[in-house]
Protein backbone atom coordinates (compact mmCIF):
# COMPACT_ATOMS: atom_id res chain seq x y z
CA UNK A 1 0.00 0.00 0.00
CA UNK A 2 1.59 3.49 -0.99
CA UNK A 3 -1.27 5.85 -0.68
CA UNK A 4 -2.09 7.15 2.96
CA UNK A 5 -5.13 5.37 5.24
CA UNK A 6 -8.04 7.46 5.11
CA UNK A 7 -7.02 9.30 0.99
CA UNK A 8 -10.46 9.73 -0.79
CA UNK A 9 -11.16 11.63 -3.62
CA UNK A 10 -14.84 13.39 -3.47
CA UNK A 11 -17.24 12.97 -6.18
CA UNK A 12 -16.63 14.69 -9.75
CA UNK A 13 -19.83 17.37 -8.97
CA UNK A 14 -17.54 18.29 -5.93
CA UNK A 15 -13.72 17.54 -6.98
CA UNK A 16 -14.51 19.66 -10.59
CA UNK A 17 -15.79 22.87 -9.37
CA UNK A 18 -12.87 23.17 -6.55
CA UNK A 19 -10.11 22.34 -8.82
CA UNK A 20 -11.91 24.78 -11.17
CA UNK A 21 -12.17 27.87 -8.35
CA UNK A 22 -8.24 26.46 -7.31
CA UNK A 23 -6.79 26.75 -11.04
CA UNK A 24 -8.68 30.16 -11.72
CA UNK A 25 -6.87 31.60 -7.86
CA UNK A 26 -3.57 30.36 -9.28
CA UNK A 27 -3.68 31.55 -12.98
CA UNK A 28 -4.99 34.79 -11.23
CA UNK A 29 -1.88 35.31 -9.00
CA UNK A 30 0.13 33.91 -11.40
CA UNK A 31 -0.76 36.69 -13.58
CA UNK A 32 -0.41 39.16 -10.51
CA UNK A 33 2.90 38.03 -9.85
CA UNK A 34 3.62 38.78 -6.41
CA UNK A 35 6.75 38.94 -4.78
CA UNK A 36 7.95 35.72 -2.58
CA UNK A 37 10.41 36.32 0.36
CA UNK A 38 10.71 34.95 3.92
CA UNK A 39 7.76 37.60 5.61
CA UNK A 40 5.52 35.73 2.61
CA UNK A 41 6.32 32.38 3.57
CA UNK A 42 5.78 32.93 7.48
CA UNK A 43 2.61 34.60 6.68
CA UNK A 44 1.46 31.14 4.98
CA UNK A 45 2.49 29.52 8.27
CA UNK A 46 -0.78 29.97 9.94
CA UNK A 47 -2.44 28.61 6.65
CA UNK A 48 -0.76 25.51 6.96
CA UNK A 49 -2.13 25.01 10.31
CA UNK A 50 -5.72 25.91 9.16
CA UNK A 51 -5.28 22.98 7.05
CA UNK A 52 -4.42 21.06 9.75
CA UNK A 53 -8.00 22.48 11.90
CA UNK A 54 -10.12 21.30 9.02
CA UNK A 55 -8.99 18.02 8.53
CA UNK A 56 -8.80 16.98 12.28
CA UNK A 57 -12.53 18.56 12.30
CA UNK A 58 -12.92 16.02 9.71
CA UNK A 59 -11.54 13.45 11.98
CA UNK A 60 -13.99 14.51 14.92
CA UNK A 61 -17.20 14.03 12.32
CA UNK A 62 -17.97 18.04 12.69
CA UNK A 63 -18.48 18.38 8.68
CA UNK A 64 -22.15 17.62 7.26
CA UNK A 65 -21.89 14.09 5.44
CA UNK A 66 -22.80 16.36 1.93
CA UNK A 67 -19.76 18.02 2.35
CA UNK A 68 -17.55 15.84 4.91
CA UNK A 69 -14.96 14.21 1.88
CA UNK A 70 -13.88 17.76 1.13
CA UNK A 71 -12.43 18.20 4.28
CA UNK A 72 -10.71 14.55 4.06
CA UNK A 73 -7.37 14.02 2.42
CA UNK A 74 -6.26 15.05 -0.12
CA UNK A 75 -9.19 17.34 -0.66
CA UNK A 76 -8.81 19.21 2.33
CA UNK A 77 -5.11 20.46 1.10
CA UNK A 78 -7.34 21.83 -2.15
CA UNK A 79 -9.71 23.59 -0.10
CA UNK A 80 -6.76 25.36 2.34
CA UNK A 81 -4.94 26.49 -1.02
CA UNK A 82 -8.06 27.83 -2.72
CA UNK A 83 -8.78 29.44 0.83
CA UNK A 84 -5.36 30.97 1.06
CA UNK A 85 -4.97 31.69 -2.17
CA UNK A 86 -8.29 34.36 -2.17
CA UNK A 87 -7.04 35.41 0.80
CA UNK A 88 -3.51 36.16 -1.08
CA UNK A 89 -4.85 38.17 -4.32
CA UNK A 90 -7.29 40.24 -1.57
CA UNK A 91 -3.68 41.32 0.39
CA UNK A 92 -2.03 42.11 -3.21
CA UNK A 93 -5.11 44.37 -3.96
CA UNK A 94 -5.06 46.27 -0.60
CA UNK A 95 -1.07 46.80 -0.79
CA UNK A 96 -1.87 47.89 -4.66
CA UNK A 97 -4.41 50.27 -2.82
CA UNK A 98 -2.83 51.67 -0.24
CA UNK A 99 -4.58 50.17 2.58
CA UNK A 100 -2.04 47.94 3.67
CA UNK A 101 1.70 48.46 3.74
CA UNK A 102 2.58 45.13 2.69
CA UNK A 103 1.02 41.80 1.23
CA UNK A 104 1.94 39.73 4.21
CA UNK A 105 0.44 41.80 6.78
CA UNK A 106 -2.99 40.98 5.55
CA UNK A 107 -2.15 37.54 4.29
CA UNK A 108 -0.98 36.67 7.98
CA UNK A 109 -3.28 38.48 10.05
CA UNK A 110 -6.36 36.63 8.04
CA UNK A 111 -4.92 33.23 8.12
CA UNK A 112 -4.41 33.76 11.78
CA UNK A 113 -7.83 34.59 12.25
CA UNK A 114 -9.30 31.57 10.15
CA UNK A 115 -6.90 29.27 12.28
CA UNK A 116 -7.77 30.83 15.68
CA UNK A 117 -11.35 30.52 15.17
CA UNK A 118 -11.66 27.27 13.82
CA UNK A 119 -8.85 25.61 16.54
CA UNK A 120 -10.64 27.41 19.31
CA UNK A 121 -14.39 26.14 17.81
CA UNK A 122 -12.32 22.55 17.91
CA UNK A 123 -11.00 22.59 21.52
CA UNK A 124 -14.27 24.39 23.23
CA UNK A 125 -16.05 21.56 21.65
CA UNK A 126 -13.34 18.94 23.41
CA UNK A 127 -13.74 20.96 27.20
CA UNK A 128 -17.48 20.17 26.83
CA UNK A 129 -17.21 16.33 25.92
CA UNK A 130 -14.25 16.33 28.30
CA UNK A 131 -11.43 15.02 25.80
CA UNK A 132 -9.42 17.65 25.76
CA UNK A 133 -5.79 16.49 26.98
CA UNK A 134 -3.38 19.22 26.67
CA UNK A 135 0.06 17.63 28.13
CA UNK A 136 1.76 15.42 25.63
CA UNK A 137 0.95 18.24 22.72
CA UNK A 138 1.98 21.34 24.48
CA UNK A 139 5.49 18.61 25.06
CA UNK A 140 5.72 17.60 21.60
CA UNK A 141 5.75 21.63 20.89
CA UNK A 142 8.16 22.37 23.34
CA UNK A 143 10.47 19.33 22.14
CA UNK A 144 9.77 20.63 18.25
CA UNK A 145 11.46 23.93 19.36
CA UNK A 146 14.38 22.82 21.22
CA UNK A 147 15.27 20.07 18.47
CA UNK A 148 15.02 22.50 15.60
CA UNK A 149 17.34 25.00 17.08
CA UNK A 150 19.94 22.74 17.90
CA UNK A 151 19.62 21.58 14.30
CA UNK A 152 19.59 25.05 13.07
CA UNK A 153 22.64 25.40 14.98
CA UNK A 154 24.43 22.52 13.43
CA UNK A 155 23.77 23.53 10.23
CA UNK A 156 24.32 27.38 10.99
CA UNK A 157 28.07 26.16 12.38
CA UNK A 158 28.71 23.77 9.70
CA UNK A 159 26.85 24.93 6.42
CA UNK A 160 26.89 28.59 7.16
CA UNK A 161 25.71 29.88 3.68
CA UNK A 162 22.94 27.42 3.39
CA UNK A 163 21.23 28.95 6.66
CA UNK A 164 22.01 32.76 5.64
CA UNK A 165 20.47 31.75 2.16
CA UNK A 166 17.31 29.89 3.10
CA UNK A 167 16.82 32.30 5.59
CA UNK A 168 13.42 32.31 8.34
CA UNK A 169 12.08 29.87 4.89
CA UNK A 170 14.57 27.25 6.21
CA UNK A 171 13.79 27.44 9.91
CA UNK A 172 9.74 26.97 9.40
CA UNK A 173 10.98 23.62 7.07
CA UNK A 174 13.12 22.17 9.65
CA UNK A 175 10.32 23.23 12.24
CA UNK A 176 8.01 21.57 10.54
CA UNK A 177 9.03 18.52 10.27
CA UNK A 178 10.56 18.05 13.51
CA UNK A 179 7.09 19.14 14.74
CA UNK A 180 6.20 15.87 12.54
CA UNK A 181 8.58 14.08 13.93
CA UNK A 182 8.59 14.25 17.40
CA UNK A 183 4.76 13.81 17.41
CA UNK A 184 4.86 11.11 15.34
CA UNK A 185 7.08 9.71 17.53
CA UNK A 186 5.30 10.34 20.46
CA UNK A 187 2.08 9.13 19.22
CA UNK A 188 3.04 6.05 18.62
CA UNK A 189 5.82 5.15 21.06
CA UNK A 190 3.41 6.77 24.22
CA UNK A 191 0.14 7.17 23.13
CA UNK A 192 0.13 3.84 21.21
CA UNK A 193 -1.57 5.68 17.72
CA UNK A 194 -0.87 4.12 14.13
CA UNK A 195 0.50 5.13 11.33
CA UNK A 196 -1.33 6.00 8.43
CA UNK A 197 1.58 6.82 5.73
CA UNK A 198 3.00 3.36 4.94
CA UNK A 199 6.93 5.10 4.17
CA UNK A 200 6.55 6.43 7.61
CA UNK A 201 5.48 3.22 9.38
CA UNK A 202 8.73 1.40 7.71
CA UNK A 203 10.86 3.86 9.31
CA UNK A 204 9.21 3.48 13.02
CA UNK A 205 9.20 0.30 12.64
CA UNK A 206 12.75 -0.17 12.08
CA UNK A 207 13.18 1.63 14.35
CA UNK A 208 11.54 -0.69 17.00
CA UNK A 209 13.64 -3.28 15.50
CA UNK A 210 16.74 -1.47 17.00
CA UNK A 211 18.42 -2.48 20.37
CA UNK A 212 17.51 1.15 21.64
CA UNK A 213 14.06 0.23 21.31
CA UNK A 214 13.84 -1.28 24.73
CA UNK A 215 14.69 1.73 26.26
CA UNK A 216 13.82 4.65 24.39
CA UNK A 217 11.51 3.85 21.71
CA UNK A 218 12.14 3.67 18.30
CA UNK A 219 10.30 6.86 17.15
CA UNK A 220 13.75 8.71 17.63
CA UNK A 221 14.66 7.66 14.02
CA UNK A 222 11.73 8.88 12.96
CA UNK A 223 12.78 12.46 13.94
CA UNK A 224 16.43 11.65 13.10
CA UNK A 225 15.04 10.78 8.95
CA UNK A 226 12.55 14.20 8.81
CA UNK A 227 15.04 16.06 9.95
CA UNK A 228 18.29 15.02 7.95
CA UNK A 229 15.60 15.12 4.78
CA UNK A 230 15.19 18.84 5.64
CA UNK A 231 18.27 19.87 6.37
CA UNK A 232 19.50 17.87 3.26
CA UNK A 233 17.02 19.58 1.14
CA UNK A 234 17.72 23.37 2.06
CA UNK A 235 21.44 22.21 1.15
CA UNK A 236 19.95 21.59 -2.24
CA UNK A 237 18.12 24.51 -2.83
CA UNK A 238 20.54 27.06 -1.73
CA UNK A 239 21.75 27.81 -5.38
CA UNK A 240 17.98 27.49 -6.80
CA UNK A 241 17.15 30.35 -3.56
CA UNK A 242 19.83 32.29 -5.03
CA UNK A 243 19.03 32.10 -8.92
CA UNK A 244 15.30 32.14 -9.07
CA UNK A 245 14.53 33.20 -5.01
CA UNK A 246 10.41 33.67 -5.89
CA UNK A 247 10.02 30.14 -7.25
CA UNK A 248 12.39 28.34 -4.60
CA UNK A 249 10.95 29.72 -1.91
CA UNK A 250 7.55 29.04 -2.95
CA UNK A 251 8.42 25.12 -3.32
CA UNK A 252 10.24 25.50 0.17
CA UNK A 253 7.19 26.81 1.47
CA UNK A 254 5.39 23.72 0.31
CA UNK A 255 8.00 21.23 1.95
CA UNK A 256 7.59 23.27 5.34
CA UNK A 257 3.43 22.06 4.87
CA UNK A 258 3.88 18.78 4.43
CA UNK A 259 5.74 18.56 7.73
CA UNK A 260 4.13 21.22 9.61
CA UNK A 261 0.67 20.46 8.30
CA UNK A 262 0.89 17.02 9.80
CA UNK A 263 3.09 17.98 12.43
CA UNK A 264 0.38 20.24 13.75
CA UNK A 265 -2.31 17.78 12.84
CA UNK A 266 -0.77 15.07 15.26
CA UNK A 267 -0.96 17.61 17.90
CA UNK A 268 -4.09 18.90 17.62
CA UNK A 269 -5.71 15.29 17.79
CA UNK A 270 -3.78 14.32 20.52
CA UNK A 271 -5.62 17.52 22.63
CA UNK A 272 -8.94 16.72 21.62
CA UNK A 273 -9.09 13.23 21.31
Amino acid sequence: MVLPEGFVLPAWYLLVPLLAVLGGVVALLWALGPPVTDRTVLAFAPWMLFGSTLHVLHRTEAYPDSIEVLFAAPSVYLVTATIAGVAWVLSIFLYSGGLQETIERPLGTIGTGFFAVFTMFLLVESVELGTFEPFWPVIAIVISGVVTALAWLILGLWFTDVAAITGATGVLVVFGHALDGVSTAIGYDILGAGEEVPLSELVLNAGHALPTAEYIGGGWLFIVVKLALAMVILGLFREYVEEAPRQARLVLAFIAAVGLGPGAHNVLLFAVA
